[in-house]
């Protein structure tokens, strides 16, 4: 899909070096460029491999620190690239970048990927939402609903080879459970782990890095799962590694969304999602994956064996996935969303 527009948007991220909402800000701003819209981006140096995607793509971005304590050295940033590439509109990845806001003639965009206090975004006059509902909390900190559009989040999944499982000992024909996080404890591994101690012969590949490492690590071991569960830290082959396989296990407490659910769609693997937020919203059980309630290892050892036994479910399920990601979840979907809004953004302020 190309269809340029004569308007140029900066896209501001204060992000962590590797997550979910991080991921999604690159595929997003390279999705948008690929489709002819002109950018410029600001981010953290904390992210190489992301930061050589841009460059690859030849989208210019700039480099500012974000610290909550020494502020000086981004705005200083911020007001240098604004004055060189005279955006038409500025829109921030996070509560962080919007309070760097440039004093700049643009329309100012808030997108809302978790449930955010409206302060934090005090210069924004539109935003986005991931989901319905966080449309709704948006509305409900008094922004009229015409201001916020609903964008869904994108897989630009990319079909890849699987990885030899001999890579990281693994049978050929043991049933692989992946999870795909980062190690915190509102991801719900633990229960993954409680879960697998009662799947004896099941293995699981967590990809991801985390302040809980540790204890994770600590659990396995007390469980006896060390023989079976792999920890891959935080890898840039997500499609290789749904490739590789068999379930893909979204055990969240906490999520928003959750960009996981996409991507299991997207690599047509079936998908265990635990009913947070975002996935209680747009899993339906047993049509496009098993919907479990948070933190029932019960229900999740359930969902685990039947997935295993049971091929026609999984057909089932990896059908009605394909199906939600074809009609909402595509590159082409999100662009062409996106510049709808951004068209109407545009209009106003003529």
């Amino acid at each position: 899909m190309n269809a340029s527009r004569p308007y140029k948007v900066m896209q501001i991220m204060a992000g962590a070096p590797v997550g979910g909402v991080e991921t999604f800000f690159f595929d997003a701003v390279l999705a948008l460029a690929e489709a002819g819209l002109q950018q410029h981006v600001v981010v953290r140096d904390n992210a190489p491999f992301q930061l050589g995607r841009l460059k690859a793509a030849g989208v210019p971005y700039d480099i500012a620190g974000f610290s909550p304590w020494l502020g000086f050295p981004t705005h200083r940033v911020l007001r240098k690239a604004t004055e060189a590439f005279k955006p038409d509109i500025i829109q921030y990845w996070s509560g962080r970048a919007a309070t760097y806001a440039p004093k700049w003639k643009a329309h100012h965009i808030g997108w809302y990927g978790g449930y955010r206090e409206r302060w934090r975004f005090a210069s924004c006059e539109y935003f986005i939402g991931i989901t319905p509902d966080l449309v709704d909390h948006i509305h409900k900190q008094g922004v009229p609903l015409q201001n916020i559009a609903l964008i869904h989040t994108l897989a630009d999944y990319t079909p890849q080879a699987p990885v030899d499982r001999a890579t990281f000992d693994t049978p050929k024909d043991a049933p692989l459970l992946l999870a795909l996080a980062r190690l915190h404890w509102k991801k719900g591994l633990d229960i993954l782990l409680d879960a697998l101690a009662r799947v004896p012969e099941a293995y699981l590949w967590i990809a991801g890095e985390g302040e809980d490492r540790a204890k994770l690590e600590a659990q396995t071991k007390r469980l006896g799962l060390g023989n079976r569960v792999r920890f891959l830290g935080w890898r840039t082959d997500r499609e290789a590694l749904l490739a590789t396989a068999d379930i893909c296990v979204f055990p969240s407490r906490y999520e928003p969304f959750g960009t996981v659910t996409i991507e299991a769609w997207a690599a047509k693997i079936p998908l265990i999602a635990a009913a947070s937020q975002g996935p209680g919203a747009y899993v339906e059980n047993e049509v496009n994956g098993m919907l479990i309630p948070i933190d029932d290892t019960d229900a999740l050892v359930i969902a685990i064996q039947r997935l295993i036994a049971e091929p026609e479910l999984r057909a089932r399920i990896v059908a009605g996935g394909t199906n939600s990601y074809e009609e909402g979840f595509t590159k082409d979907v999100y662009v062409r969303d996106v510049f709808a809004f951004y068209d109407r953004v545009m209009k106003d302020r003529q």
